[in-house]
């Protein structure tokens, strides 16, 4: 059972999340019709739409009290948006440049670390968590249910009970 906070603590994210699409539709409706917004409110615009997503994508991850790696890369990743959105809200600054190449080496690291499974465990449950995830929830999707065990297994087109599969 979800507490409050908990609650809350998903919440947050879904509205940073939706807050930082309407500024993306706002972004495009800029570059398809400039005149009207305001003079430089394209480079604010981007720059919004990246810090709001690295906001969210934090707070996401301490909601669903990942382990201190997972934060930690977490963290990184959000570091590459924050960045970038330097490089977008700044771009006149003589270390935009820099800023922009700080992000491009924290999205390849990223990605690096996720193609080499730092940290371990960190892609198990990617895209099966739902509700308090798949170790304690009970939505009753086949990813949860198998992770509290009641999926039954199959062995030589026989299917196998919970308590049966818990007596092997």
């Amino acid at each position: 059972m979800q507490t409050f906070s908990d609650r809350i603590g998903r919440l947050i994210p879904l509205i940073l999340g939706v807050a930082t699409l309407a500024g993306v539709v706002l972004l495009f409706v800029d570059d398809a019709a400039p005149r009207l917004f305001p003079v430089g409110s394209h480079d604010t615009l981007a720059a919004f739409s990246l810090v709001a997503i690295a906001c969210a994508y934090v707070v996401f991850e301490l909601a669903h009290h990942r382990s201190a790696a997972q934060l930690v890369k977490a963290i990184l990743l959000a570091a590459a948006f924050l960045f970038w959105a330097a490089n977008q809200f700044w771009p006149n600054l003589p270390e935009a440049s820099l800023f922009n190449d700080i992000a491009i080496g924290l999205f390849v690291l990223d990605v690096f670390l996720v193609i080499a499974g730092w940290p371990p465990g960190a892609n198990d449950d990617v895209l099966d968590d739902c509700g308090n995830g798949a170790k304690g929830c009970s939505c009753g999707c086949q990813t949860c249910l198998r992770a509290q065990g009641d999926v039954p297994e199959v062995e030589a087109g026989r299917h196998f009970s919970r308590d049966e599969m818990n007596e092997r």
